[in-house]
């Protein structure tokens, strides 16, 4: 199917404000709101405040001052495509990308690209550039190819077919002298990002028990004794002496140890926690791309390349 014969065209744009331009003369050409739709990447925080008013607030502002706010209402997807990440879509075909993002995540933009008869490796081109922070405008010409493919084209524009030319083009107005045969890609890898989440390791409980111990106190105490000393006397006495039944009562007396228990404050304990911080090495394993440039044949090759081979 030739592009001039598709029912769906994609207009890729650098600039996200060109894009929303180009809605705008769109929507002045004739063409409904039912038969636009724009995607681009987004945020976390976009993607994650999908039903809040913050998330209307995003959407709103994916197609500001495009003229074009009721595509809105039409229609908004936010959602998580592995690889790419945040994706925010609005327009009547939001729900194919909900559906991609949600439902069958592994499909990405690509699956929904297939489904609207676009051929899956240029969807797979479209889904790299709205990884790399690209802006898609997603047209339904119904019968009007050209003439919206030029519109699109009129705000810069570009497709799969007339990506190379468009970024010799920026190149070389960039000061940048290349031929035109000249094709660029992206080389990407992947990096380790640690996310740190509390878990409780254990739990310490302190409390009081009352134990029983004896205890021996050293306390000197006092008691009199009674001492009898008998002295030889010389002398007479008188009958009147001789008493029968005389007798010395004397008291006798002693300390006796009585035990009393006082409660006294030993000391005091302060329980709380404290934070320490230390390092812990996290690891995994990431893929990466590299350049290898191959040679065929009486060819020079200049440039920073990592490693050249060369085939006879």
């Amino acid at each position: 199917m030739t592009k001039s014969k598709r029912e769906t065209l994609v207009g890729v744009f650098q600039d996200r404000s060109r894009a929303e331009e180009a809605l705008r003369a769109l929507r002045q050409a004739g063409f409904s709101e039912s038969q636009i739709s724009l995607v681009r990447k987004g945020s976390k925080e976009e993607v994650h405040s999908e039903g809040s008013k913050t998330a209307e607030g995003a959407a709103t502002g994916l197609v500001a001052g495009a003229g074009v706010g009721a595509l809105v209402s039409l229609g908004m997807s936010f959602g998580i495509i592995p690889v790419i990440g945040p994706i925010l879509a609005v327009g009547p075909l939001a729900a194919a990308f909900l559906s991609a993002a949600g439902g069958a995540a592994v499909a990405g933009i690509v699956g929904a690209l297939v489904g609207m008869g676009i051929p899956e490796d240029e969807a797979k081109f479209y889904e790299n550039e709205v990884g790399s922070g690209r802006t898609l405008v997603i047209v339904k010409a119904d019968g009007r190819y050209q003439e919206a493919w030029s519109i699109l084209q009129r705000y810069g524009a570009y497709n799969q077919e007339t990506a190379v030319t468009t970024t010799a083009a920026t190149a070389s107005a960039a000061g940048t002298s290349r031929t035109a045969g000249e094709q660029t890609f992206k080389v990407h890898e992947e990096q380790l990002k640690a996310h740190k989440t509390p878990v409780e390791t254990g739990e310490v409980r302190v409390h009081k028990e009352v134990v029983t111990e004896q205890q021996t106190l050293n306390v000197p105490v006092q008691r009199e004794e009674v001492v009898i000393e008998r002295r030889a006397t010389s002398g007479k006495g008188s009958i009147s002496d001789i008493r029968p039944g005389e007798e010395v009562r004397i008291p006798v007396k002693e300390e006796q140890v009585r035990v009393d228990k006082d409660v006294v404050t030993k000391e005091e304990v302060h329980v709380g926690k404290r934070k320490i911080q230390e390092n812990e090495n996290v690891s995994g394993t990431v893929r990466k791309e590299q350049v290898k440039v191959e040679q065929k044949g009486d060819v020079n090759v200049r440039g920073d390349v990592s490693e050249t081979k060369k085939n006879k």
